[in-house]
This record gives C-alpha cells, structure tokens and sequence, in this order.
C-alpha cells in the first residue's frame, strides 16, 4: 500500500509492504495549503514509480479546503472505528488507485470541540499498546495537541497553538528585532526561565511583554532569546493542561513528532519531574498501515477494498 500523510504544510509519503515494513519513502513541502488545488496532480507525481492500487491518505488532505472534506468522528474512538470510518474517493480521481482518506477526530465533551486531522494515524501506532488504563500523549507542532487515551481509546483532545504563535514572535511585531535571523543554538539556561517564568503570576500577555524588557536589560544574550521564549511558551502550554494538577499525576507522557521539538518538550517534561516516552514522527506509517489491515480483515469475505 501507499501511506500519505498530507497535512497543511508538508507532504509525506510511504511505500509499505504487506508486513508494515516501509521500503521507500518521499517527502515534499507541496502541503494542502500549497500545492493550490493540485492534488490529483501533485501525488500523481509523486507516486508515479510506485504501482501499488491502495492509497491511504490522512491529514488535512481531508479537512475544509482539503481534497475532499470527511466528516469528523467523535470521541471516544478507537482503531476499529477508525478504520470502518475510511471514506473512499471516486475512481475517477486517479486512475488505476483507490484512494481513502482517514476521518479526523472531534472531541465535543466542553463547550468549544477540539478536533485533529493526521495526529489519528499517529495514535493509532499506539493504541494497541494502550488498551487498559489513562496514558497521556503529546504530538508538539504548530498547533500542539494534548490527548488522553482512555483503555484504548482516543476520549480526550487539547490544542494549543504553542508552534504558531512562537512563529509570528519571532518574524513579527515589536518582539521580532529583538531575535537572531535563526533560532541557533539551544540555550537550557534561557529555555529554564522562560519554564519558571511561565509558573509565576501575571499571565502569559504581561509575560511576554517581559520577553522585552529581559533584552532591554541585558538579562540574556540575543542568541538566548529564542531559548527563552520557548521555554515560556511551552511552560504556559504545559500550565494549561492540567495535567500537573490531575490526581493521581501521571507519571509518564508520550511525545511524538521531530526530534528537535519533542527534545524541548521532553527537557520541560523531565524539569517538572514527569517522565517522558519518545515516539518517532514516522509513527503515522505504521499507524495508516495498521488502520487499513483492519480495514481489510473487516470487509466481507470477497468484497473489493
């Protein structure tokens, strides 16, 4: 099978064998948001030397202004319902495939709903590993999500825009000239107050705006900067969680995505004395090769997929 993660800003794809082995693999950065409607163009491209009919595809790629918009399922959900909830594309659309894409999750237990698009497919790498108890996982990104999984399944979602906003800072706004052209080194002594800072009184706009005056002052060196407004992003992301607060306090949290993002998550984790479980971004072609082998064992019995 083909796996595609598609999301907003990159395109992932991967060429799976029958044992869930990955034997090749492309990447792009012609996203949904970038590759201007060109979908069936732009995969078409990219798997041309590939033959194989089935494409599994997750992400954006099947949110509003994505290829084809799917319908959210609602939480609590598992791999099973996962998989039953794949929704086929017109032949048409690619001649010679069959394409599906992986619905997206929505949590609807507060007032405003959480939703994930893509970040599915990465959880169901663990769901099978998670089938009794809570775990507490955290896919850090530009808009970083904080999930509960209940006896395997995904029963709650948390959002918070931490990567995006970290990214508007740094190029835009009074702060921007205050920041090196790149991020540079990891600073932990910046990166550690901006963690404690975010734990004081005052909130995270009158926080920010300290992220000034710590320059003004020279309580940094510009290179730390970055470092620091990390660290205080990320310790008001970690704040809002309430997962510090939870009784009993979870004594581990799974981190998924790159390397560089779950290592600032990770020395934040371990600073506030929990325990942390790296996972590899790739978990999403595992995890889509796993939905669509129960999405196969699931069809009658001489059925075409």
């Amino acid at each position: 099978m083909i796996a595609v993660d598609w999301g907003s800003s990159s395109l992932r794809l991967y060429r799976i064998n029958d044992a869930g082995n990955v034997h090749d693999r492309r990447r792009s950065a012609q996203g949904v948001f970038a590759c201007e409607g060109r979908f069936r163009e732009v995969l078409g491209e990219h798997i041309a030397e590939w033959n194989d009919p089935d494409i599994l595809m997750c992400g954006m790629v099947g949110g509003r202004g994505g290829w084809r918009e799917v319908p959210y399922l609602d939480c609590p959900v598992d791999c099973d319902a996962l998989a039953n909830g794949l929704h086929r594309l017109p032949d048409d659309l690619l001649p010679g495939r069959r394409l599906w894409i992986v619905p997206g999750v929505r949590d609807s237990s507060q007032r405003v709903a959480d939703v994930m698009r893509g970040e599915e497919t990465q959880l169901a790498g663990l769901l099978d590993s998670a089938r009794k108890g809570t775990h507490v996982v955290c896919l850090p990104g530009t808009h970083s999500k904080w999930v509960t999984l209940i006896d395997g399944r995904i029963s709650r979602i948390s959002t918070a825009l931490t990567g995006e906003m970290y990214a508007l800072l740094r190029r835009h706004g009074t702060l921007a000239p205050l920041f090196p052209e790149t991020d540079g080194r990891f600073d932990p002594y910046g990166f550690d107050a901006g963690l404690q800072r975010a734990a004081q009184p005052g909130g995270l706009l009158h926080h920010l705006f300290g992220v000034r005056t710590s320059a003004l002052f020279r309580q940094f060196e510009a290179d730390a900067l970055p470092s620091y407004l990390s660290g205080l992003l990320i310790g008001h992301e970690l704040n809002a969680t309430g997962i510090f607060q939870a009784k009993p306090r979870p004594a581990q949290v799974h981190l998924i995505g790159n390397d560089r993002l779950v290592g600032h998550y990770a020395h934040a984790l371990t600073a506030m004395r929990v325990g942390v479980l790296r996972h590899p971004e790739e978990l999403s072609a595992g995890g889509l090769h796993r939905l669509w082998s129960r999405h196969q064992s699931s069809a009658p019995t001489g059925s075409v997929p």
